[in-house]
């Protein structure tokens, strides 16, 4: 392995450690609030909350300001132009931090009108309930912005620790809040528990963000060369975050007319399938993204194109055993997780159904984050924004239609055949524009792996309902068990045949594995 490619490996790996924690911690949270308050139009109004406060966030940093600051400021630094690529990141963050501040007020003013275009069918009472958390909901955005632009500094500089440490204290943040305030406030706990939660997230990063010498200038100087390149990559991105999450509010805006629980219905299974590319494809593809910009700098081509491939071999070969073990373990997960407390077994199987929808498409979504990164690496942020676009379309025509029949399983029917289409499309424009990049492995290792998923859900689902309806436990404990033992059995089966199929990607990942704790240790 090259030099280059053990530091993606090692930040790789420490990455998927730290977000895997705070997905755990992201479970528990949801574990206390789903048993406190339970799948209704009140938890529905909690999950609408969030939905203006994240656009504004990700409409000028969570994925637009990033995507574009990434391939300039880390250009400046391969070429040792460090001081003009602080003044860019310094008028970025002075522009960005104005218009945030412009975003939030005029959203808190408009937040009521704003509520009945997203969930115009949930009850008056609850739309007044989502106002008020919305309107809390607002600072942690102030909060979040900060972080995401610390997080995009210290990605250039290939620090990969604090950010990854700051989901961890966000989810902390949540929960401690959460509990703390839960007897005297209610809900409304967990939307303060956020704020603190955001506020964490940001501090964690202060220091790493010191030890990178940041050469802050107060500029509004909007001629700057950077500064207009990096507006040149972002405008599409925008474009394309804002159609996304327009798709997002026709899901809920349809979700809301479904009966009350279903938004937080959705939104649970969702965050479900989010796990492994949380925790897998976005680590992956974060420890990617500044060796391939590096890569587009210095004009390697070959080296480049390497890069993307084993990036998505390597989500393949991870996501898509997550997707079949989620599918065969989804309704003894849900209910070992989340069935006590007001979530009950309807709760669960509402749940667990529209996961085994939403896991159809996780495959391709994982793969998204590595092949989005790769456009932006050689700066061209208008082809995923189109393709976007055009998925999106897609994907309303369809929920549209799938969610008069299926209800919410043909809403997350929908979000997953949209995602399959968003990713073969890319895969051939990317193929178009650099040429191969080992088309024939991609798909090799696509349909071994899947291949193998397939043998590794029936052992996972058979052994887990065989424990279930055997063991005279109590219903809690027998759910640990048979998930505990569907969960080892697929990882064996799955393992061995790659083993015994002498799999490159298998090579890799036991490769990770082994050099576990040297990683965690190089990875800042």
């Amino acid at each position: 392995m090259t030099v280059e490619g053990k530091k993606v490996a090692k930040a790789a790996v420490f990455i998927m450690i730290a977000v895997f924690i705070a997905r755990i911690l992201g479970y528990v949270r949801d574990m206390v609030i789903y048993s406190k308050f339970g799948q209704n139009y009140e938890t529905d109004a909690f999950n609408a909350a969030f939905s203006i406060p994240d656009f504004i966030y990700m409409l000028l940093v969570g994925g637009a300001l990033s995507s574009a600051f990434i391939p300039v400021f880390s250009s400046y630094l391969a070429t040792g132009r460090r001081e003009e690529g602080w003044k860019t990141a310094s008028i970025l963050f002075n522009f960005t931090i104005v218009c945030m501040l412009l975003l939030i007020t005029l959203a808190y003013v408009y937040t009521r009108p704003l509520i009945l275009l997203l969930v115009p069918k949930l009850p008056p009472e609850s739309i007044n309930l989502a106002v008020t958390l919305t309107h809390i909901m607002f600072i942690q955005t102030f909060f979040m912005a900060l972080n995401g632009l610390a997080m995009a500094v210290l990605n250039s500089y290939q620090r990969f620790v604090a950010p990854a440490l700051g989901g961890i204290f966000y989810n902390l943040g949540i929960i401690t809040g959460g509990l703390w305030l839960a007897e005297r406030m209610g809900i409304k706990a967990f939307s303060f528990g956020v704020v603190l939660g955001a506020v964490l997230n940001f501090l964690v990063q202060v220091p790493s963000l010191i030890k990178s010498r940041p050469q802050y200038t107060f500029s509004f100087d909007w001629r700057n060369s950077g500064f207009r390149e990096v507006l040149v990559l972002m405008l599409p991105v925008v474009i394309g975050l804002s159609v996304t999450q327009f798709n997002l509010f026709i899901s809920q805006n349809l979700a809301s007319g479904l009966g009350g629980g279903v938004i937080s219905a959705l939104k649970l299974a969702q965050r479900i399938m989010q796990l492994p590319i949380g925790i897998f494809a976005v680590s992956i593809g974060i420890a990617v993204f500044p060796t391939l910009t590096s890569q587009v700098a210095r004009g390697e081509l070959a080296s480049f194109k390497k890069t993307s491939s084993l990036g998505i071999r390597a989500v393949f070969f991870i996501t898509l055993p997550s997707a079949l073990g989620l599918m065969a373990l989804r309704e003894p997960l849900i209910r070992l997780l989340f069935e006590h407390g007001n979530f009950t077994a309807q709760n669960t199987l509402t749940t667990a159904w529209a996961l085994f929808y939403y896991c159809l498409g996780l495959f391709a979504y994982s793969a998204l984050q590595v092949l989005n990164r790769t456009f932006y690496a050689v700066k061209d942020t208008v082809t995923p924004v189109v393709v976007g676009v055009v998925t999106i379309v897609l994907n309303i025509v369809l929920s549209i239609y799938l969610a008069r029949f299926w209800g919410c399983r043909g809403l997350a029917l929908a979000y997953s055949l949209a995602g399959v289409f968003n990713m073969l499309l890319l895969l051939g424009i990317l193929w178009f524009k650099v040429g191969t990049i080992g088309g024939r492995k991609i798909m090799s290792t696509f349909l071994v792996s899947l291949g193998a998923s397939l043998v590794m859900y029936a052992a996972a689902r058979w052994s887990a309902f065989y424990l279930i309806h055997t063991l005279a436990f109590s219903d809690k404990i027998n759910h640990l068990i048979a998930v505990t033992v569907g969960v080892t059995l697929g990882v064996g089966v799955y393992g061995l045949i790659a083993l015994l199929l002498k799999m490159e990607e298998a090579q890799l990942v036991l490769g990770l594995i082994r050099k576990r704790l040297p990683a965690l240790r190089g990875a800042d």
